[in-house]
């Protein structure tokens, strides 16, 4: 078996919104550089993700250099986002969270609620470093997060992939197959790992950077959205139920936070520190 490498890095600065594929992130201790600092919310201030709203599958942004964000979506004209300045919060819910956020300015909102036909509202994370801290169960005290489902990173295998794949195959859904690897949105993928060695990871270094390996990713109907159509399916959510089960959640990925922070970059060893 080759040693472990990183074969791709995914930044989403929108929660549920497509991102783009960079050659290189910063790691922070709330997550990569520009990774899930924006997310829609509507009229209850509650967080909206492609589990009420599939069609942000199909919507896309990407960091500018200033840290704003350029947006585009079908039939929508691209919109550039300036981040706000911090004049005010909102208080914003996010799963059993309460979390202040910026609002951002009436244009942004319009635009995206032009394209899902129902009011929503843009929100950023200004000061991920005190916001938001990660489930003390599994958290040091002082660690934060961004706008992610609750962790820094997520860290999927491509070995673990062509597994699923294969499993989902000899099932009863088996035309909905092979999924490619954007259905699970991780940060980090890694290639030369054997099927599901993941599982055991307690610690893992990329490039300059250290994770400790927090819990197995507990799945969602998200998964079964087709990001390239918005469509819905069965799998692979009928698939991990029958065979990745770990006691009331259907895992595929690894929930990661970082120890120590630097740059990582594609081709990167990926070493098991433990």
């Amino acid at each position: 078996m080759p040693n472990p490498v990183l074969r791709s890095i995914h930044v989403h600065p929108v929660k549920s919104v497509a991102g783009y594929a960079p050659g290189e992130a910063a790691v922070e201790p709330w997550g990569l550089a520009g990774d899930r600092r924006w997310t829609l919310i509507d009229s209850s201030a509650k967080v909206v993700t492609q589990r009420q709203q599939p069609r942000l599958a199909l919507a896309r942004a990407e960091t500018l250099p200033d840290g704003g964000i350029r947006l585009t979506a079908p039939g929508r004209e691209p919109l550039s986002v300036a981040v706000p300045e911090p004049m005010g919060t909102t208080t914003v819910e996010i799963f059993q969270d309460k979390v202040e956020m910026v609002p951002v300015d009436g244009q942004v909102d319009a635009w995206f609620s032009d394209y899902l036909g129902a009011e929503v509202r843009l929100v950023h994370l200004d000061d991920p470093a005190h916001r938001r801290p990660i489930d003390p169960e599994y958290a040091r005290p002082g660690e934060t997060v961004n706008l992610g489902d609750g962790y820094p990173l997520l860290v999927t295998t491509l070995a673990s992939l062509d597994a699923l794949n294969s499993l989902i195959a000899q099932g009863d859904h088996a035309d909905e197959g092979p999924l490619p690897m954007n259905r699970f949105r991780p940060n980090v993928v890694v290639d030369g790992a054997a099927p599901w060695a993941e599982d055991d990871w307690k610690r893992i270094a990329i490039g300059e950077a250290t994770f400790r390996v927090a819990r197995p990713c507990g799945r969602c109907v998200i998964t079964t959205t087709d990001q390239h159509t918005a469509e819905r399916g069965k799998e692979p959510l009928r698939t991990l139920a029958r065979h990745r089960r770990f006691g009331d959640r259907l895992v595929f990925g690894q929930c990661l936070v970082p120890e120590r922070t630097g740059y990582i970059r594609v081709g990167d060893a990926v070493t098991v520190v433990d």
